[in-house]
């Protein structure tokens, strides 16, 4: 049905479900803006589609009168053509596991509240990437590597919905790429976690012992991101239509904005405001959601 229309209005609930009244009273509200075809449950309860053919920013405009901030709902206006994508690239830290690791090392060395303040300005924006990184790393010189191997054990964990975003788009012959600005220790290993195909990060020096608070150059940040897609389209031979880019900072920004669909997951105001879409409340299969999966359809992750 949605093929017949150029644009979908997706609807991804979080915490509070997604009663079919809900959806009814959102139908109704823009139908005042587009001409609308019916409400399509891709989950009951959790996810639909609202078919529609006329101006996106005024079916925006003609919910901000129902919509209600206790609804906890994702609503992004997709286009119905190219829906589908074949490749996945994602940001690590706090996007594809629920932390960031510069920050938990710091926790091990003690000084996590000082490297924390950090990093938050630096996804939000408003310091440049590559100096705060070299600035934060400083910090965890002579930080033994076992607090490696304990953050990763104790504190990462991959945010739900991950594992089947990637096992789901695998079924469907995509690709996955985790590109990080945070360090290839914990590349590797989430990337394995979670059956990406590859993975980048930075590189953490050591001497054998601990850290010697010093990174890798070129550091990876915002400018890599963007190079890092626009050289798996080319591997790939893919067209930029094709791509899925997600994350949460600013150092995702022009990743996002190149991608065929940018989407800002829990993100930081300004990544959120500038993206295509945005899941705020639902967890990763959201992007399922946006893309027309069915939950019917969602293949199970490997065993691991």
């Amino acid at each position: 049905m949605a093929a017949s229309f150029p644009f979908v209005l997706n609807l991804v609930a979080g915490s509070a479900g997604l009663p079919e009244a809900r959806a009814r009273t959102i139908q109704s509200a823009a139908r005042f803006a587009a001409r609308l075809g019916d409400v399509d449950f891709l989950a009951p309860g959790r996810a639909c589609d609202i078919p529609f053919d006329g101006d996106p920013d005024a079916v925006i405009a003609s919910l901000r009168a129902v919509v209600e901030d206790e609804w906890l709902l994702d609503i992004n206006i997709i286009p119905t053509a190219n829906r589908r994508k074949k490749l996945l690239v994602a940001d690590m830290d706090s996007t594809i596991i629920g932390c960031e690791c510069i920050d938990e090392l710091a926790d091990m060395a003690g000084i996590k509240p000082q490297v924390s303040a950090i990093t938050e300005r630096a996804m939000r924006g408003e310091l440049d990437f590559p100096s705060a990184l070299r600035e934060r790393v400083a910090l965890l010189k002579g930080l033994n590597l076992e607090a490696l191997a304990r953050v990763y054990a104790e504190r990462v964990r991959l945010n739900r919905g991950a594992k089947t975003l990637l096992a789901t788009m695998r079924a469907n012959g995509g690709r996955a790429l985790l590109v990080s600005g945070g360090f290839t220790y914990f590349t590797q290993r989430v990337a394995a976690d979670a059956d990406f195909d590859e993975n980048q990060g930075n590189i953490l020096y050591d001497d054998g012992n601990a850290l010697t608070g010093e990174v890798g150059e070129p550091i990876l940040g915002r400018e890599a991101k963007l190079n890092a897609l626009e050289d798996a389209v080319s591997r790939f031979k893919l067209d930029f239509s094709d791509t899925l880019g997600v994350g949460d900072g600013a150092n995702d920004l022009d990743m996002i904005g190149r991608s065929g669909l940018g989407v800002a997951y829990h993100a930081k105001p300004v990544v959120a405001q500038a993206a295509e879409a945005a899941i705020s409340h639902g967890d990763l299969t959201g992007l399922l959601f946006l893309q027309g999966y069915r939950e019917s359809e969602f293949a199970l992750p490997p065993p691991n």
